[in-house]
């Protein structure tokens, strides 16, 4: 969801950083791109940029009812459609598609297994029985636990066993924040994200608030393992600026949030926060620490751009203790912000929470990838993308999204113990008008990274992929999961992909699998897709994927212009 509204802080930066990084870029450009394998580059020689942090304390906290009890007494108040918001920010324009320098176009043979488990999840139904209106985009999201499969859309979320059953819900997102103290968290309000945190055992529910003119990052942390029990509450302001599209990590010491800002007037930038950890999950009073990356600053967008995805813990293995939380972004030299290579940005984030707390922000390297060209031809408008079956007068279009620059979630970290593994994606033209899902695994060592593979899955059978999400197990096979269409014979669905730790670099070898087949058509004049899809790994065996996207029938269809359902599924790769 994209909206509109920001902050008043600004950070000072130190003089002359930002002028060396771009004058030094260029060398790095000079050097040639980073292939699968290729070692780091940093720009500066140096930190990078360092904005300067800000310290606060959560504005309220408390302790809930359980969260059972709060959904049987909750009468859903009234919500606005997420999609209403404006788009704000640069919209590119096509120029032809560029080219595309780690492209799959080939197709293996069908070596993945089937999914393990496949039910639906929430739906535009339970919004419309809910609020009496449908939304538009979703923004599925779902993480998985050692009991429960717990999701989260706009505007409701619940709460499943691993079987599929519904143990709770649906009910709005406001629902868990009911009777707070800062009644913005009451609202259901979109950009909802859930996590699992498998070191305390414990659930993490978040949304943000859209009412103004002050607005909160609003957190909730499960008191135990049980996701319908009570909840720690707790409310971050983020000031005047309104923090759209929070995604979220989780790390050893801190919950980690960054947000595409918009204040007022014509502010704009990346809002990078760090929650104290520590003291949320045993419902103490918390501090937060905020950087601001100002969007309006040439120098800084490019590396910026639309967001950053900050590093999420997969596996038993804790990062070290003193280790910098990674942020990742992503830049297209064909993009809108003045980008002059295609780059993976990475971000360093450190936080110590002692008792006059410590945090640095500081930009790591740049490594140059093999070209991609994120900007698709799209018309009549920048989100009419996409063709569907059928639909031709008059045509309605999905939205790629691609255009934004950045990745799309999660950024899935491991520890390895003798490399650290970082693995994300985004959305981009991999042919003529055909959308593919280009997939990055970066490696750190010592502090020093490198992208070790990359590739662009378009398998050339005129099926555009997008929208994906990728994820490692515990061997370091790489699963992704994403969208298909077409406009003649695939009906918006669900399918996915992976490769062996030892396959060769930057291809996706086990072929397709199949979690759904859509049988109908979105129609809805907005096109929103997404706006962003959720691969988790199973904590119990640290080998099983779980996936959530949406997709149509016949029937949702029927019922709606935009009545997309949801599908959860698992799945693992073999040997695993």
């Amino acid at each position: 969801m994209h909206g509109h509204l920001t902050f008043g802080l600004r950070p000072r930066w130190r003089a002359g950083t930002l002028g060396l990084l771009m004058g030094l870029v260029a060398a790095a450009l000079c050097a040639g791109a980073a292939g699968n394998g290729s070692a780091a580059v940093n720009p500066t020689g140096a930190s990078g940029a360092a904005p300067t942090p800000t310290y606060s304390w959560d504005v309220a906290h408390d302790v809930s009812a359980p969260l059972w009890q709060l959904a049987r007494d909750r009468i859903a108040p009234d919500a606005d459609d997420p999609a209403d918001e404006p788009d704000r920010g640069p919209i590119a324009t096509d120029t032809g598609y560029a080219g595309d320098g780690a492209l799959q176009t080939t197709l293996a043979p069908p070596a993945i297994p089937a999914p393990l488990q496949s039910f639906d999840g929430l739906s535009n139904q339970d919004n419309f029985g809910i609020f009496g209106f449908r939304v538009n985009p979703p923004d599925p999201n779902g993480e998985v636990g050692p009991n429960n499969y717990v999701e989260m859309i706009n505007l409701v979320f619940g709460v499943y066993d691993k079987s599929g059953n519904l143990l709770l819900g649906p009910v709005d997102t406001g629902t868990l924040w009911s009777d707070f103290a800062v009644p913005d968290c009451t609202d259901p309000s979109g950009d909802p994200v859930v996590l699992y945190d498998q070191f305390t055992d414990r659930w993490i529910l978040s949304q943000f608030t859209t009412r103004g003119p002050e607005y909160w990052n609003c957190v909730a942390v499960s008191t135990t393992s049980d996701p319908t029990g009570s909840y720690y509450r707790y409310a971050f302001s983020t000031g005047v600026n309104f923090p759209d599209y929070p995604k979220y990590g989780n790390w050893t010491d801190s919950f980690v949030i960054t947000t595409r800002e918009f204040g007022p007037t014509i502010e704009y930038g990346i809002g990078v926060y760090a929650l104290e950890k520590n003291k949320m999950v045993n419902g103490q009073p918390a501090r937060a620490v905020k950087f601001f990356l100002d969007g309006n600053d040439p120098e800084v967008l490019p590396l910026v751009g639309d967001g950053l995805l900050p590093g999420d813990v997969d596996g038993k293995q804790k990062p070290k203790s003193d280790t910098a939380i990674p942020l990742v972004g992503t830049q297209d030299d064909g993009g809108p912000y003045g980008a002059t290579f295609d780059a993976v940005n990475i971000w360093d984030l450190s936080v110590k929470w002692r008792s006059t707390p410590d945090a640095s922000l500081s930009l790591n390297t740049q490594l140059p990838t093999d070209s991609f060209d994120s900007i698709f031809p799209c018309a009549p408008t920048s989100r009419d993308c996409l063709p569907q079956p059928g639909i031709t007068n008059p045509a309605q279009f999905l939205d790629i999204l691609s255009y934004r620059q950045r990745p799309t979630f999660r950024l899935a970290y491991r520890n390895f113990k003798t490399y650290e593994s970082l693995v994300t994606n985004q959305s981009v033209e991999a042919g003529p008008g055909v959308a593919g899902v280009r997939w990055y695994e970066i490696r750190r060592v010592g502090g020093s990274y490198s992208l070790y593979q990359q590739g662009t899955y378009a398998p050339d059978d005129g099926v555009h992929r997008w929208m994906g999400s990728v994820a490692q197990d515990r061997k370091g096979d790489i699963a992704a999961g994403y969208s298909v269409v077409n406009g003649t014979s695939v009906y918006p669905g669900i399918r996915y992909t992976g490769r062996l730790a030892g396959d060769p670099l930057g291809q996706m070898t086990l072929g397709e699998g199949t979690i759904v087949d859509g049988s109908g058509v979105q129609t809805t004049t907005n096109s929103r897709w997404g706006d962003y899809t959720d691969l988790t790994v199973d904590p119990v065996d640290d080998c099983t994927f779980w996936y959530v996207n949406e997709y149509y029938t016949a029937a949702s269809q029927a019922t709606s212009a935009a009545g997309w359902l949801t599908r959860i599924a698992s799945f693992k790769l073999p040997g695993c």
